[in-house]
């Protein structure tokens, strides 16, 4: 698979804590920052509020970040890291019946890594909007994630019942754009609405690939 897009990449960083207690802090300013972006957006959150969220200090932010922005980097780059930590190989044996499964839990993965970040993509849409920069990273984020889903569905494929006649790559394009959609709309949905909506797209995934009988 293709290499994630680093949205680290020339950004002038603060040294990466290493003593325990400093590491913590940062791990609490990632907590207040991902929940604040999540209730009131990326504009209208203040790095004033992150520290308070967080029960610190507005210096101590600006010991790990040297701005909101820098911030939402380092939060969606770790959600990028996590999707890229996913283990997406599929198993080559097992019946229709077993691919599903494999297929539903696939997905039920991505979305228990993405869940979390709920917040950070939420602010990463709206900054975006006004910042060409992250909307180019955009892009490439997109392009590396729907690489991804097309590899997996090119796994399925190999199965004896699958199709052969599926344009593979627009399929993955497709499902790529439903995903971040969903965790766009994810929110404001409850658990069980996402659960059918996740369920919907293993159906909707399974019958584009595999022949009805």
């Amino acid at each position: 698979m293709n290499r994630r897009p680093n949205l680290l990449s020339g950004e002038d960083l603060p040294r990466a804590p290493l003593q325990k207690r400093s590491i913590v802090k940062r791990a609490r300013l990632h907590e207040a920052a991902l929940a604040l972006f999540g209730e009131k957006g990326y504009e209208t959150t203040s790095v004033e509020e992150i520290a308070s969220r967080a029960g610190l200090a507005v210096g101590t932010l600006y010991q790990h970040y040297r701005s909101k922005r820098q911030l939402l980097l380092v939060l969606m780059d770790d959600l990028l890291e996590k999707l890229n930590g996913l283990d997406f190989r599929v198993p080559s044996e097992g019946g229709r019946g077993d691919v599903r499964s494999i297929l539903r839990h696939l997905l039920a993965r991505a979305f228990t890594a993405d869940l979390h970040y709920l917040g950070a993509y939420r602010a990463w849409q709206e900054a975006m909007l006004s910042e060409p920069s992250l909307a180019r990273e955009n892009a490439a984020i997109h392009k590396w994630t729907s690489a991804r889903v097309e590899t997996v569905f090119r796994a399925l494929q190999r199965h004896p019942a699958a199709r052969r006649d599926i344009d593979v790559a627009s399929l993955a394009q497709a499902m790529d754009s439903f995903f971040w959609s969903l965790l766009g709309q994810a929110q404001q949905m409850a658990k069980p609405a996402l659960r059918r909506k996740v369920d919907a797209a293993t159906h909707l995934i399974f019958h584009a690939l595999f022949r009805d009988s």
